[in-house]
């Protein structure tokens, strides 16, 4: 390399480290695990965008730990619904000092982990870190969570946002990770490598010229991995069983919309509608289903009614969760089916698609399909994933022209893949490159007040 091409190279922006250098790491971690946290601790604030199953978990709570230590202060853990309690359990039986908690009264030292919904019950500035499990929740740029996470732990010193799907939709997103954890200004990301996308007003895209300086910028301060081999480790513990997608039609009594409802183009109104209308016939086609076969099963639906249709034919050794149930109720109702206890639930994507492990359960059914890639990837992730020992299926149950939403859904899907492997060459380009670790200056000698400053104060 020229030495101009290496001056040029010294003023690509980098995400200045402000962390300490780590202890040494704990033998529950894997080879892999062990150095993204060495990583992590020594940017102080960082992403986590790894896949699931890779142990994302057991990476907040050491990162969590070195930062209590670094900071004297504990640490608060944001979790989805019901998974509080599941990084609870696994905490302690890696021996690590945490607790779930609901509010600012019941802090202690150690790692405190609590639901996101009582994010307004806590002081921020009791903390010397903030880890987000499922940090994706901050994807939107004007919800209220990503607000008050954004302003709220704005002085934190230590910061980490951990989600297998940080930017499921558009990769201006990632602007939102990056303000969050104080890296840099959604709105100067977006100037630096996006430009306005004129055939979608209010979209952004990445500057073709711009491509490998934005990701050598991310992963100057993140790591994203499908798989441990994106970094060069050995990911041959870490290989996915096989995944069956299994489609069954159903019809029912449906009506044609008057826009054309089973026209080529079909509006996420009109998938509603027929949705709608062909509840009862989606119910019965789940229960063929799930009483033909004694194995665990997650049943995923969109609405209530759907729940209802569900529920009545589906029996008593089926829980379900809904929105309008109490935490407590939801948690014991998730843990009921976690444990073993219930041997199905019927839930929705929204309130336990994300963060759930689930690989006990190999087998799932939709109850037709949704145009969210982010809330069909995260759903089928719960049992799909590493530490999972068989086949999983997955039954979709589709009426006509619900089709054309698996086409936008794979659309996703293929940007999603894109951007990782984008990631994971710019991990590579990034080996070798040290951002120094800023440590704290810490006085040890106190100079003495001249008399005349005395008198003049």
């Amino acid at each position: 390399m020229s030495d101009y091409a290496e001056f040029l190279a010294s003023k690509a922006p980098r995400a200045a480290a402000s962390g300490i250098e780590p202890e040494p790491m704990p033998d529950h971690l894997f080879d892999f695990q062990a150095h993204w946290t060495e990583f992590f601790i020594r940017q102080g604030r960082a992403g986590c965008f790894e896949d699931t199953g890779l142990g994302k978990t057991r990476q907040e709570h050491e990162f969590a730990r070195q930062a209590e230590r670094a900071t004297n202060k504990p640490t608060i853990l944001f979790t989805p619904l019901a998974v509080a309690r599941q990084i609870h359990r696994e905490g302690l039986r890696l021996g690590y000092d945490c607790q779930v908690i609901r509010d600012q009264s019941e802090v202690r030292p150690g790692t405190n982990i609590c639901n996101y919904d009582r994010l307004g019950k806590l002081d921020p500035t009791a903390f010397g870190a903030v880890v987000l499990d499922e940090g994706s929740i901050i994807k939107s740029f004007t919800g209220a969570t990503t607000r008050a996470l954004i302003q709220q732990y704005a002085g934190t010193r230590f910061k980490l946002s951990a989600s297998a799907t940080p930017a499921p939709n558009d990769h201006m997103e990632l602007g939102q990770q990056a303000e969050f954890l104080g890296i840099m200004a959604s709105n100067e990301m977006l100037a630096r490598w996006f430009i306005s996308d004129q055939t979608q007003m209010g979209k952004y895209r990445l500057k073709r010229y711009g491509e490998n300086a934005f990701w050598d910028w991310m992963a100057s301060w993140a790591r994203m991995a499908g798989t441990p081999e994106d970094l060069g480790f050995d990911g041959s513990r870490f290989v996915l069983p096989p995944l069956n997608v299994i489609r069954h039609r159903t019809y029912g009594e449906a009506r044609p919309a008057k826009d054309g409802l089973f026209a080529a183009d079909v509006s996420a109104t009109n998938m509603f509608d027929l949705k709608r209308q062909t509840t009862n016939a989606r119910a019965d086609a789940v229960a063929e289903l799930v009483l033909g076969n004694v194995e665990q099963w997650v049943v995923w639906c969109d609405t209530n009614a759907e729940a209802d249709a569900l529920r009545a034919r589906l029996g008593g050794d089926t829980v379900e969760v809904r929105g309008s149930q109490s935490i407590d109720e939801k948690e014991d109702k998730i843990d009921a089916f976690t444990t073993g206890s219930a041997r199905n639930i019927i839930t929705k994507s929204s309130i336990t698609g994300y963060g759930c492990n689930w690989q006990h359960c190999h087998r799932t059914v939709f109850v037709g399909r949704t145009f969210s890639y982010e809330d069909w990837y995260q759903a089928i992730r719960r049992m799909w994933r590493f530490g999972q020992k068989d086949a999983v299926e997955v039954h979709l149950i589709l009426a006509e022209g619900e089709d054309q939403i698996g086409r936008v859904v794979d659309r996703k899907a293929a940007d999603h893949e894109k951007m990782k492997q984008a990631m994971a060459d710019a991990m590579r380009r990034d080996r070798g490159k040290a951002s120094g670790v800023k440590v704290p200056y810490n006085p040890t000698h106190k100079g003495r007040t001249p008399e005349w400053l005395t008198s003049a104060a």
